[in-house]
């Protein structure tokens, strides 16, 4: 507004200066931000650790907290290395560089070792189970009868071995209906397989199979499992009177429907079959292991390995037995 005597007033704006956005929050993100850093170079710096250590290290380690006195007093990776000379681990003093720890040493050719074993163990089992094929094969050419069987019978290489499965067949069944029962053409095709293995030193593992298909005859508690075991059971017999020795037979199981052939058709007369299967060097390992179920492939190959470098120890030899002083009589061993 003018005043009265004409002069005009200056207007004087007053601005109040608030505290501003950063005042507010300060310098408190560039610490977490710094820790979040600090934290992630961390955490690499663990993985290139872990990466680049050995894994006799690493195995050491895990012991050292298992077991710290242990380690402590029995030395090794574990503890420091203290029984390397170099640093890296080694024994020779010529290499700048370090050597590779002894537990890595034995560990990488204990590996070469089964590799190399694995693929011996294959070629020989290889040779041997298409030796019996072809025997076999030979033997159902130039028997007309077994020739009219060729279409039920079928071979495959499994780890273990060659497989023979005898499968059933809607016009020519291998026994008769919910019965152990051999049928007669039947009985010169097993009795034949069972020469053929016996020459050829082999072991099998027999399994009977049926369909999906419930029993409905026989006495109560009679099911496909005991069905399926009696034929495997029956097949031994045939297999015995071609010729195989009582002791090349490992395992006789019944496995019901419990592995079709056909799994899209579980009633389908495929499935109704015994397996018989020739073991290799290998797969003789895995079953006569003097357990139920047959050991792992790898637990084989090692108990093969320790046989081979004599690694089982031998017993040790038993002491001579005293003999009696001249002055005290001997006195007699009981009978009972």
């Amino acid at each position: 507004m003018a005043s009265t005597s004409g002069k005009l007033q200056p207007i004087i704006i007053k601005r109040i200066k608030k505290a501003g956005h950063a005042g507010h929050h300060g310098g408190a993100w560039k610490i977490a931000y710094a820790d979040f850093v600090t934290a992630m170079m961390a955490f690499f710096l663990l993985m290139w650790l872990l990466g680049s250590t050995a894994q006799g290290d690493l195995q050491g380690i895990a012991a050292y907290f298992q077991s710290p006195l242990k380690v402590a007093l029995t030395g090794g990776s574990g503890s420091g290395d203290s029984s390397s000379i170099i640093k890296g681990g080694g024994q020779v003093l010529t290499r700048t560089n370090g050597n590779m720890r002894r537990g890595e040493i034995d560990a990488q050719k204990s590996t070469f070792n089964l590799q190399a074993l694995r693929s011996e163990v294959e070629a020989a089992d290889v040779e041997q189970m298409r030796k019996v094929q072809h025997q076999l094969e030979q033997a159902i050419e130039a028997n007309p009868k077994l020739a009219a069987l060729s279409k039920q019978l079928r071979m495959d290489a499994t780890p273990d071995g060659l497989r023979i499965q005898i499968v059933d067949d809607q016009g020519r069944p291998m026994f008769d209906a919910g019965s152990a029962h051999v049928k007669e053409y039947m009985r010169e095709l097993l009795r034949s397989i069972g020469q053929l293995v016996n020459d050829a030193d082999g072991r099998v593992v027999l399994s009977g199979h049926t369909d999906a298909s419930a029993y409905s005859g026989g006495e109560r508690g009679y099911s496909n499992w005991e069905l399926s075991a009696d034929r495997a059971n029956a097949s031994r017999r045939e297999l015995l009177a071609g010729g195989l020795g009582e002791d090349r037979v490992v395992r006789v199981l019944g496995l019901g429907s419990s592995v079709p052939l056909d799994t899209a058709d579980t009633l389908s007369p495929m499935n109704r079959r015994i397996s018989i299967l020739v073991l290799g060097q290998l797969g003789r390992e895995r079953w006569q292991s003097g357990t139920e179920i047959p050991v792992s492939e790898a637990q084989a190959l090692e108990r093969l390995l320790a046989r081979r470098e004599g690694a089982a120890p031998s017993p040790a030899p038993a002491e001579p037995a005293a003999e009696p002083s001249p002055s005290t009589p001997s006195q007699p061993t009981s009978t009972q």
